[in-house]
């Protein structure tokens, strides 16, 4: 980081307290992050209802259009336990402008791509690009924003997480209706430029680098360990592959092996300061609870989301759009929640808002086992709703207690972590409950009950196994304890 201001001696958010200027260059900065990532998020969600559309416009079976969200995600999995690395060797600028430009890359390939291995391989340099941005943001705001107004700043990235996911399957739906898929990347690829650009042009060096050294074999072994685990729950959550145990269950082992391992490398490391992921960041109490919370949280969301769509499509019968437009209020309503929730944060603290948080997603869960085959879908909607006002108030104020507990040295280690295990525990939560859907509903039609009764059993079983989980959510959410005012897990040991 450059030292040419006697401010940027100081550590960075007391400066920025201390000069205005400051102050202004780093809220040009994160706005800069925030606007890039709701980009590269809008698109990681744009293609669940775009698959049908390419299966149909390449001739190819739905098992190989499905490796579009398939090596997206494995990517993902792969690409972002490495970022901690990258975010300690890089500062800010760089590590951008190749997070956007492999993004900007990405998504012009998808648009000339002739057939489905050309655009499959466009996503895996999409997400190259997206799994370094979420981990980027995250820590460039622990670095910049003082532990005072961090609630703040958390709710404007909630606003971020909640809208984009949200938003994707509902524009990809407009645009499907009245134009070809490729739009779906020739819409996209010019803001992706326009932030590129911005950023090559206005983005600044915030972040102090430190020489960190590459261990390529964790790379590789956690390639297998994260890899492994995503591509095999992957297929547990196509109704069609829990049976298929060379695709599922071989991964899956193969992957839970390369973790063991994976874990046993960076330990050995920590030795000597130079593991690929620090878990050190595990000697936080409050790191260690919010994950277990977050574990839990990501799969029962992740798990929903996918199940709702499911259910109102073959049950209930409504159109790919239609419940596009029914979901999208939700992601509206996390969006609006994140400032307010980020301020109510920096007053009172994450207790009082994780509590109920997780208490309302836990109650609609257990509503949702109640589902039938003519459940009125504004009541579906109404309990949707009630869940996304429960996740607005309960992951906003995790990121901030979990990040907020560790030492800045292990920020980017943190924001490496909490990235990986969001994308385990999504996976895991989208493969739990399809599997359970499919087990029943597959158990019953076998024994003669109409498939569409069959179906909505399924779908009740898989939420009544969600709705328990989330009772350990709601347990440890009572052992949150107070942000410590000295973060724990650093290098000098921790407590």
């Amino acid at each position: 980081m450059s030292t040419d201001s006697p401010a940027l001696d100081m550590p960075m958010p007391e400066a920025a307290a201390a000069d205005p200027s400051l102050a202004a260059r780093n809220s040009l900065v994160i706005n800069l992050l925030l606007a890039s990532a709701f980009v590269v998020m809008l698109n990681e969600t744009i293609m669940n209802v775009a698959i049908p559309t390419i299966k149909d416009s390449f001739g190819v079976p739905a098992s190989a259009a499905q490796w579009l969200t398939t090596a997206f995600l494995l990517t993902m999995a792969v690409v972002i336990p490495v970022t901690g690395f990258l975010l300690q060797r890089l500062n800010t600028r760089p590590i951008f402008i190749l997070a956007m430009s492999l993004f900007s890359v990405g998504t012009a390939l998808a648009i000339l791509a002739p057939n489905l291995p050309l655009l499959v391989f466009a996503r895996v340099v999409q997400a190259s690009g997206t799994a370094v941005m979420m981990p980027l943001l995250m820590t460039t705001v622990m670095t910049l924003v003082p532990p005072e107004h961090r609630g703040k700043m958390m709710g404007n990235i909630s606003v971020v997480m909640s809208l984009a996911p949200a938003a994707g399957p509902v524009v990809a739906g407009i645009v499907l209706n009245f134009l070809p898929w490729r739009f779906l990347f020739i819409i996209v690829l010019p803001i992706a430029l326009l932030a590129l650009t911005l950023g090559a042009r206005r983005m600044l060096n915030v972040t102090t680098t430190r020489y960190a050294p590459l261990d390529v074999f964790s790379v590789i072994i956690s390639a297998f360990a994260f890899g492994g685990l995503v591509y095999g729950l992957s297929g547990f959550a196509s109704p069609e592959g829990a049976g298929d145990a060379l695709a599922v269950w071989v991964p899956l082992i193969v992957g839970v092996v390369a973790m063991v391992v994976f874990i046993w490398r960076q330990l050995m490391l920590q030795k000597t300061n130079a593991p690929l992921l620090d878990l050190r960041t595990f000697k936080s109490y409050n790191f260690t609870v919010s994950n277990i919370m977050f574990v839990i949280g990501m799969a029962s969301m992740f798990g929903s989301l996918n199940l709702l769509p499911y259910y109102l499509q073959n049950v209930l019968g409504l159109s790919p759009l239609y419940i596009g437009l029914i979901l999208l209020p939700g992601g509206l309503l996390m969006a609006a929640m994140g400032p307010f929730v980020g301020r109510l944060y920096d007053k009172i603290g994450p207790k009082p808002l994780i509590i109920p948080g997780i208490a309302l997603v836990s109650v609609v869960l257990w509503a949702m086992t109640l589902l039938g085959t003519a459940t009125p879908w504004p009541l579906i909607l109404v309990g949707y709703l009630v869940m996304c006002l429960g996740f607005s108030v309960l992951f906003g104020p995790l990121f901030t207690l979990s990040l907020g507990s560790v030492k800045p040295e292990l920020y980017s280690h943190g924001s490496a972590l909490l990235g990986s295990i969001q994308q385990v525990s999504g996976a895991a939560g989208v493969a739990l409950l399809i599997a359970i859907m499919s087990a029943r509903s597959t158990a019953l039609t076998a024994a003669g009950t109409v498939p569409v009764e069959a179906l909505a059993s399924g779908i009740r079983t898989a939420f009544l196994v969600g709705a328990i989980l989330s009772l350990f959510a709601v347990v440890a959410a009572f052992f949150i304890r107070k942000p410590d005012p000295a973060p724990q897990g650093g290098w000098g040991g921790g407590h």
